[in-house]
């Protein structure tokens, strides 16, 4: 009746079982490897990333060819700061003077990114960190492109892992929308805290835009003062999902 077939699957298939179950549990390189082969090219990119240590990380962002980007480039620009800060502000990519230095907002935005750090008593390099979504400048000083930032999501994931900040501050549209993966308004996003990967962020102004539009500087500060409040119920250990929502109009 054809049966005989089918039981010697069903015995092939226990004695197979068997042999799992009697052999010696892969570790956990073997089982690593064995998933990476079936990942895509993307992801097993990314995973690779992923492990990287701090030096490391440097020195692949350094030598990335994985976008069109790296074609104008003058310098990539890593970041900047304290590597166990408790806050860090990502911004959306580097300008022409940031793309010569190889170091984030260092023109007239950076300016007054450090006035504004200092008057919440911060300071550059210390307990902060700063970096952009993008690490190369986009042509022109355009906003980076979708694939241009998706290019770079795995440095600034790898960064902030590292770092492992108590508070992001998302610095304008392009960076809000990258890291909360939204294409809603400042107006919407502001004196909120939102969640990136667990780690509470708020978001504010691009110094740029605010050096164009001179009246929403006294947005931005009600910003960085509803950030300091949340870092202060972070610290003390307050539950900082509870904090008001406050914005400056």
């Amino acid at each position: 009746m054809g049966l005989t077939p089918v039981w010697r699957l069903r015995e092939r298939a226990a004695t197979a079982e068997r042999a799992l179950a009697d052999a010696p549990a892969a570790s956990n390189e073997q089982r690593a490897t064995g998933d990476e082969s079936r990942l895509s090219e993307a992801e097993r990119r990314r995973a690779a990333i992923m492990r990287l240590d701090w030096a490391a990380l440097k020195a692949r962002v350094a030598s990335c060819t994985d976008c069109p980007l790296h074609e104008k480039r003058n310098k990539t620009v890593f970041g900047v700061g304290d590597e166990r800060a408790e806050w860090v502000f990502v911004g959306e990519g580097p300008g022409a003077d940031e793309d010569a230095r190889g170091e984030p907002f260092v023109g007239q935005a950076g300016k007054l990114l450090d006035n504004m750090l200092a008057a919440i008593q911060l300071k550059r390099g210390e307990n902060v960190f700063i970096c952009n979504v993008v690490k190369c400048r986009p042509p022109g000083n355009r906003n980076p492109e979708r694939s241009e930032a998706l290019a770079c999501e795995p440095y600034l994931h790898r960064q902030i892992e590292l770092i492992k900040p108590r508070l992001i501050v998302a610095l304008g549209r392009i960076a809000a929308a990258n890291l909360l993966a939204t294409d809603a308004s400042i107006a919407s996003l502001r004196g909120r805290i939102h969640r990136y990967r667990g780690i509470p962020l708020i978001v504010t102004y691009h110094p740029a835009y605010l050096l164009r539009n001179l009246p929403d500087k006294a947005k931005a500060w009600a910003d960085l003062c509803f950030a300091v409040g949340v870092m202060r119920d972070l610290q003390s250990g307050k539950a900082a999902d509870n904090r008001e929502s406050v914005k400056g109009e």
